[in-house]
């Protein structure tokens, strides 16, 4: 990837955060005029070297329904993020039979996502991607159901 695709892919992706947030709230939390917020993500050649600051990508990620700018960068690194929404130290409550039953919903998940990905023969990356969600969250649904049977099992 050349120096001129990067920036314009990490602009791109501030500016997808921005609207994300929306440019009121965004100046608003980051302190920064919606001007200036503006001249992070234009690809006008007086702005080319301007990017968002890291302290205010953090503050308006925390805000947003997306890590925008964080999965851009892992993506130029070959990193792949799995988004996870759900509050990581949160207590999992469940039994053992609505695990059965997310398993099996989100395996039909996956199975969508492949018999959609496989209808033209062959798996883009970002078909690769949606693949590799629902294989995350069927794994995190696993999980749960292996730490609960360990659960009733003493």
């Amino acid at each position: 990837m050349t120096l001129s695709s990067i920036q314009s892919f990490l602009k791109h992706h501030t500016e997808a955060l921005v609207k994300d947030v929306g440019i009121e709230a965004a100046a608003d939390l980051s302190g920064r005029s919606k001007a200036s917020l503006n001249r992070y993500y234009s690809v006008l050649p007086e702005h080319e070297d301007r990017y968002m600051p890291v302290d205010v990508v953090a503050a308006l990620e925390a805000a947003s329904s997306f890590p925008h700018v964080t999965h851009a960068l892992a993506d130029l690194r070959g990193i792949i993020l799995a988004h996870d929404d759900q509050r990581p130290n949160a207590p999992r409550s469940g039994s053992v039979n609505s695990d059965v039953i997310a398993l099996s919903q989100r395996f039909a998940l996956l199975i969508s996502e492949y018999q959609t990905a496989i209808e033209d023969g062959t798996i883009s990356a970002n078909e690769a991607r949606r693949l590799l969600i629902e294989t995350l969250a069927l794994q995190r649904v696993l999980i749960d159901m292996k730490l609960n049977l360990e659960r009733e099992a003493t």
